[in-house]
Formats: C-alpha cells, structure tokens, sequence
C-alpha cells in the first residue's frame, strides 16, 4: 500500500541521513507515529500546519513511501476530520519494525516552503540544499 507522512524540515533531515530508508524515532511527547492514507490529506497538512510551524523550519514535506498490505492490517484506521483525513495509527514502540517493512526508499512528492522560511533550495531539485 502506498502511505504519505507530512513532515518538517528536521524531520525530512533525519530521514535523508537514513538513505531515505527509515523515519527518525518519536519523541516521549509523540505516543503513536501516522502515516497518511492519501496525498491530498499530507498535503494539507505540509502546506497549511508545517509552513506556519516554527519546529518545522517553516518547511512542509510530503512523503511517499510503500509498506505490505497484509503488514498494515494489525494498525487502527482513524478518520480524524473529514473522509479524506485517514491516517494509520503505529505505536511510537512499534516504529522501529515499522520502518523495516518500508518497501524501497522514501520519496518526497510535495514541497511548500512558508513565508518565513530560510532554508537553502537547491535550484534543480526544488529540496533543501541540507538533504542532499
């Protein structure tokens, strides 16, 4: 199944620094790691929350990744807003397993950069000069 994640600049580093492999460990205050059912529903969040978000870098980031089907069924769907808004809920314990189900690399599919954003774009990529 293909899985999107929203994802701020620090964030989309770590997962460079992986080899596009793997994404970072949750943070005590960050009990359950969710990937995103459709593209339109983690690029709202990139455009809309991660470009206003400080922590973010101003930075919003659309990721695009494949994990098993039969793999995905043992985590709780939740719609979290309107139809379109399906995440997967993965305990934060249970990213590390998670990430080794990731078929091939993690892709960036959608990029916004907010107004106050400072980071270095490379010209060809359109992606911060920081994960390439």
């Amino acid at each position: 199944m293909k899985l999107y994640r929203p994802v701020g600049l620090k964030e989309l580093e770590l997962i460079a620094q992986s080899g596009w492999k793997e994404f970072p460990p949750r943070l005590p205050e960050q009990p359950i790691f969710y990937p995103v059912l459709n593209f339109q529903y983690a690029d709202q969040i990139a455009k809309e929350w991660n470009t206003q978000d400080p922590v973010s870098g101003y930075c919003g980031f659309v990721t695009e990744f494949e994990v098993d089907d039969d793999y995905l069924t043992k985590f709780e769907r939740k719609v979290v807003g309107n139809e379109t808004h399906e995440e997967l809920w993965v305990p934060a314990e249970e990213l590390e397993e998670f990430n080794s189900m990731i078929q091939g690399k993690i892709e960036v599919t959608g990029v916004h950069y907010g107004e106050q954003s400072n980071v270095s774009i490379d010209k060809g990529s359109g992606l911060p000069e920081s994960v390439l």
